[in-house]
């Protein structure tokens, strides 16, 4: 595995730079070959919700999309973690009672949404969050709707020893060529099992995804399938002013983008055949956003006339409390040489 130096984020403040954060990266084809890589590519992280669209795909290889009919916007919704919008949690109802499935059966938990208007539109009406609202609430749904599709219990169907959770497990296994049996364990914050994965093998397991030819058909078109729904509705699969969103919108059909709890991202780029997963040691969500948006830059992804949308992401600027801007995030000298 590779021990090159990890890259560095710097947070500028003035003259000075303020802050630094360190991370770790991959870019993997899908015959393992490592393009690029910073820091120790082979240490274990738990993948979080960046996994999300290798989840999805029992969902589509159980038969159950076909079978309840779910929209490409709903496949993109079963990846997501999103803001919490109507437009997300709607959605959520949607298939929840195309399926006989009601809120209460989601296993996520509630919280508060994570856009700021839709929490709002909670306090005015005087309304508690729901199950819908949690930003995993789609993935979830999809989990029902596999239950449901072949006839196992949906109670319980978070727990490890739950057949679709083993589904999971062999999908990643399969998906990064790797073994998860003996690996790191915990809980997701939506109550899911996590395994502890190699950062390489994440990324490998992205870019089958990015590039499937190699995979069996009904896997292989259930990679084109989740990838071409999520690029082509990016605001299911966060909402308002996230960074997933922003990206694939600035940059249409290119690439899909997709964060993690933790300052975990990964990105699967159809058109090189690449996978990406990079992981920020001190779990910075805003170092995680600059370094996933800076190796998509330095891949000639960004186009002239996506620029001046996409710029910004690049270096986001620092900003007070009057909202004048006093600095800038941005990634160290000497990347990507």
């Amino acid at each position: 595995m590779n021990h090159s130096p990890p890259f560095e984020i710097e947070v500028h403040r003035g003259t000075l730079v303020e802050s630094r954060h360190r991370g770790i990266g991959a870019v993997v084809d899908a015959r393992g070959n490592v393009i690029h890589a910073w820091g120790d590519t082979g240490r274990h992280i738990y993948p979080r919700s960046a996994i999300k669209p290798l989840q999805a795909i029992p969902l589509i290889e159980s038969g159950a999309a076909d079978c309840f009919s779910l929209s490409e916007a709903e496949l993109a919704l079963a990846c997501a973690s999103h803001n919490g919008e109507r437009v997300h949690t709607d959605a959520v109802a949607a298939v929840l009672a195309r399926i006989g499935c009601d809120p209460q059966d989601l296993e996520c938990g509630a919280h508060r949404p994570y856009d700021v208007r839709a929490m709002d539109d909670l306090v005015r009406a005087q309304e508690e969050p729901t199950r819908l609202v949690n930003n995993c609430s789609g993935k979830h749904a999809g989990f029902l709707a596999t239950a449901r599709h072949l006839g196992e219990p949906t109670a319980g169907y978070s727990g490890s020893g739950h057949p679709v959770q083993q589904r999971l497990v062999a999908v990643l296994e399969a998906m990064g060529e790797t073994s998860l049996k003996d690996t790191e364990r915990g809980i997701d914050g939506c109550g899911i099992p996590v395994m502890g994965m190699p950062l390489a093998d994440m990324a490998l397991a992205l870019a089958r995804m990015a590039d499937p030819s190699g995979l069996a058909g009904p896997r292989r078109q259930a990679c084109t399938q989740i990838v071409q729904a999520i690029m082509a509705h990016p605001y299911n699969v966060a909402g308002r002013g996230r960074f997933d969103t922003v990206a694939m919108e600035a940059v249409p059909g290119r690439f899909v983008v997709k964060t993690g709890a933790e300052a975990v991202r990964a990105a699967i780029i159809p058109e090189l055949g690449l996978g990406v997963a990079l992981k920020i040691e001190d779990g910075s969500k805003r170092a995680s956003e600059v370094a996933m948006a800076t190796i998509l830059e330095r891949l000639g992804l960004i186009d002239e006339g996506a620029a001046a949308k996409f710029s910004p992401l690049l270096a986001p600027d620092v900003t007070n409390a009057a909202g004048d801007n006093v600095g800038t995030i941005r990634m160290a000298d000497g990347f990507f040489t």
